[in-house]
């Protein structure tokens, strides 16, 4: 029954296996890249009292960065510096971030909050993407807890959008609702209030994609793959806009059963005629087994929408972070120029950053990918 049920997940879509983790060396690339070592990061125009992570940038239909009235515009998780970095979970608020020119390079400015407060059943935000698109800008976030009881792991997928002013910036927001209403067969609840950070299950990061083939629109997200016996069982999920319909939930294009729990900030990128769907893990979310492998950004390749999907330079690697600073930066995004943002995570002394990391650059060739220059 396994077997079989194994067969036809794969037939439908790609799999991460065991075996492509398996070529990764020990402390290794594994065919991709090391990304370069990193120090706390300058603050520039960001609050000192604030952490920041999980970052992206506005972007137009085709995955590019967006610049509304000449602004290059961000967004980013924030929450206050309480001290412990774990809680800055449970108070996470998406905040605009504007990336600006100075005397002495480019500055991340704290542009305040995306979303007005108002009365709504989830806790906080957490990650998603971002659309500016004729005129008019849409936030795909995580809704993230339940207003009514403090703490948990609840997941589900939301929007909100807003028409933009001729200064760049949004007017009046939509109220956010929710873009499906149920987690769909092939994806496990991401519901419970209980948990431990990288193994509660996934239903979050929301990001969008328009197929230039025929103009689908689609979005990738975070899941975990339902019916699965394995605790380990993260999965790339896939919705698609349908007429009349709205979002309608997919089967995941590819999974990692039994490899890893978490293929976190799911999202594709489409260059020169290949499909890259890529997502972030680290070392501690996969199986036992395979925990040689590093922290990083991980993607497979297709030659469109409907698969099959091959994992990029052989295992999936394509950036990870140095053997000595195994957390250095965490949650990296792939925008269509191919600009990689991440954030600075936990430095070898042991302190959190809580800032935006170097932006970086990928060079893709098929089914080989690493850092360009």
């Amino acid at each position: 029954m396994m077997a079989a049920m194994n067969a036809a997940r794969n037939a439908t879509g790609g799999a991460w296996t065991a075996e492509h983790v398996s070529r990764i060396a020990a402390g290794g690339a594994g065919g991709g890249a090391l990304i370069p070592p990193v120090g706390p990061g300058a603050r520039g125009g960001l609050a000192a009292d604030r952490l920041y992570w999980d970052m992206w940038p506005l972007q137009d239909a085709a995955g590019r960065q967006a610049m509304p009235a000449g602004r290059e515009l961000w967004m980013a998780l924030t929450a206050p510096d309480r001290g412990d970095p774990a809680l800055r979970h449970f108070e996470a608020k998406i905040h605009w971030l504007e990336r600006a020119p100075n005397e002495n390079g480019t500055v991340w400015h704290d542009r305040g909050p995306v979303l007005p407060t108002g009365e709504v059943p989830y806790e906080r935000e957490w990650a998603g993407s971002a659309l500016f698109d004729d005129g008019r800008v849409t936030l795909f976030f995580t809704a993230a807890g339940c207003s009514r009881r403090a703490g948990g792991y609840r997941q589900e997928l939301w929007s909100a959008s807003a028409n933009v002013g001729a200064d760049g910036w949004p007017q009046s927001w939509s109220v956010p609702a929710p873009l499906v209403d149920h987690y769909g067969a092939d994806y496990m609840p991401a519901d419970a209030h209980e948990g431990l950070p990288g193994a509660i299950k996934a239903f979050r990061d929301p990001a969008f994609f328009r197929d230039p083939a025929d103009g689908t629109e689609w979005l990738a997200f975070t899941a975990s793959l339902a019916g699965s016996p394995s605790a380990f069982n993260g999965a790339f999920g896939l919705a698609r806009r349908c007429p009349r319909l709205g979002w309608v939930l997919t089967p995941p294009c590819l999974h990692a059963e039994g490899v890893n729990n978490e293929l976190e900030r799911a999202h594709l990128v489409f260059h020169v005629k290949h499909y890259y769907a890529f997502w972030s893990t680290q070392t501690a979310t996969f199986a036992p087994d395979l925990r040689h492998a590093p922290g990083g950004l991980y993607g497979m390749v297709a030659d469109s929408m409907a698969g099959p999907w091959r994992p990029l330079n052989g295992t999936g690697l394509v950036l990870a972070n140095p053997a000595d600073r195994p957390l250095q930066t965490y949650s990296w995004f792939v925008d269509a120029d191919l600009r990689v943002s991440s954030f600075v995570d936990v430095l070898p002394d042991g302190s959190f950053g809580g800032v935006p990391a170097p932006l970086l650059r990928l060079e893709l060739d098929g089914e080989r990918a690493g850092l360009a220059g």
